[in-house]
């Protein structure tokens, strides 16, 4: 297990709010002794002291349950240097020394190469490991040069892409209800099931991101890491076992099944819109191009809809549908199963008759199952709903991502392969949303987003929608893409 932690970017908010208090409960699990080693690396004009101070405060916002014992061993194994994290000899006197160590860029990805082409020329210590946070390039081609310049630093599995969703034992636990679960596993293809959605919709707005956000937008942001890496547990066929080969190949296998989309996919199958004034509970929220940092005319969205299919035995003819929000009326952060009605009913039976709908809350954690049922009156079909509660995760996910860092088990991080294959996923999509082939929608902050235009929701197509559709299918005709 690697006893030295880097943190490169270590005063930056990710540092602060995730990092440290994952490493306090990593202390208070007893999984670190006091050999560990933390050293914080930026910019600033900061003395060792000043870093501690500054632990010491995130750590009393962010971890103030945590044992004062264990928040005093992070402080006390905390050492700072100021440093270019682009420069080759600011990095060589960082990571100075025979000992592997494990460094963390807490960086933008834009920097990602600099400095991955810094630490190369520096020289990393044998058996020393690399960790980075999501988008992990720009674009396709951005990835594929970031895994060349990576593979040229240290071997595959000691690069370590992290997604915290795949360490949140509510996402796990997708996985795991599946294969633990005999009732579930035959059931578990497209016979039964008509869609999965998988959601994570917030009432937060863009709160202070303006600068990394504005950038990116819900797509990148979301759907093309996180969402997608629960669409791999969602859908993939049962390991062999959990480890990282058997893991991984099958979440291959998945994305490799995704059925890209055409310029028609795209128009009929996606949207994008973005949040207006509004009001969320208690508070006013203004439209998101009066957000302080936000360019109005990169045109970035705070709402993404994807709908894709699976070329496989498994999942043929089933849709899973893929969508991320901020600034809307109520938080939702779920899969939903949605399983095919029944063929048949008894003759005399009334009431609707709704899908078995089989949930999965991801935040806050929960399990429900909604059937139906008879009623208080005989021959009358009513809802049903089992619900089960987890209990609280024995580590934070990121503290989760810490310790399978140190300890050298890259199976809940991402794959090189697997980090191309997300953005082949994506490009048909991020291609055409460029060109205007999809109208930006707007809606209200504090509004349940754009209307649906799915089977299972509500809401007509909006005019302006269908015209700008027309608009695009005609110019696709001319050019003989229809």
């Amino acid at each position: 297990m690697i006893g030295r932690l880097v943190v490169l970017g270590a005063t930056g908010d990710l540092s602060g709010r995730f990092l440290m208090p994952a490493l306090a409960a990593l202390h208070a699990a007893g999984h670190l002794d006091e050999r560990f080693r933390l050293t914080g690396a930026s910019r600033e004009e900061l003395t060792t002291e000043g870093f501690r101070e500054w632990i010491t405060d995130w750590l009393d916002r962010q971890g103030g349950d945590l044992p004062a014992e264990a928040r005093r061993a992070v402080v006390a194994s905390a050492h700072y240097r100021r440093a270019d994290v682009t420069d080759r000899e600011d990095v060589r006197a960082l990571i100075d020394g025979d000992e592997p160590v494990a460094l963390y860029l807490a960086l933008p990805p834009s920097l990602f190469p600099q400095v991955v082409s810094a630490l190369r020329s520096a020289g990393l210590p044998a058996g020393s490991r690399i960790v980075l946070e999501k988008p992990f390039g720009e674009d396709l081609d951005s990835a594929r040069e970031l895994n060349a310049r990576l593979a040229e630093l240290v071997p595959e599995q000691a690069v370590f892409r992290v997604d915290h969703f795949l360490a949140m034992t509510t996402v796990q636990n997708v996985l795991g209800s599946r294969l633990a679960n005999r009732v579930l596993e035959p059931l578990w293809n497209s016979t039964h099931i008509a869609e999965v959605e998988i959601v994570w919709d917030e009432s937060l707005a863009l709160e202070g991101r303006a600068g990394y956000y504005d950038r990116v937008g819900a797509l990148k942001d979301m759907v093309q890491n996180h969402l997608l890496q629960v669409l791999c547990l969602v859908a993939m066929e049962p390991p062999v076992t959990l480890g990282e080969r058997d893991l991984r190949d099958r979440k291959v296998d998945v994305l490799r099944s995704v059925r890209l989309l055409t310029e028609y996919d795209v128009v009929h199958r996606t949207r994008r819109a973005r949040y207006t004034a509004g009001r969320i509970e208690d508070r006013d929220v203004p439209s998101y191009t009066d957000e302080e940092g936000v360019d109005p005319g990169r045109g970035t969205e705070t709402f993404a809809e994807v709908e894709l299919e699976l070329d496989n035995w498994r999942w043929a003819g089933t849709t899973f549908r893929l969508r991320s929000g901020k600034g809307l009326r109520a938080d939702r952060k779920e899969v939903a199963v949605r399983f095919r009605q029944v063929p048949h009913l008894p003759f005399g039976h009334t009431g609707e008759v709704e899908p078995n709908v089989l949930r999965f809350g991801l935040e806050p954690e929960g399990l429900t199952l909604d059937l139906m049922g008879t009623g208080a009156r005989a021959g009358h079909l009513t809802e049903l709903e089992l619900t089960a509660e987890l209990e609280p995760a024995e580590l934070p996910a990121y503290g989760r991502l810490l310790l399978d860092v140190l300890r050298g088990d890259p199976a809940l991080s991402i794959r090189g392969d697997e980090a191309e294959e997300a953005w082949r996923v994506l490009t048909p999509v991020l291609t055409a949303w460029e060109r205007d082939l999809v109208p930006l929608e707007e809606y209200p902050a504090g509004s349940d987003g754009p209307a649906p235009r799915h089977a299972y929701g509500p809401g007509p197509v909006t005019r302006e929608a269908l015209l700008h559709e027309e608009s695009v299918l005609g110019t696709a005709a001319d050019d003989g893409r229809s």
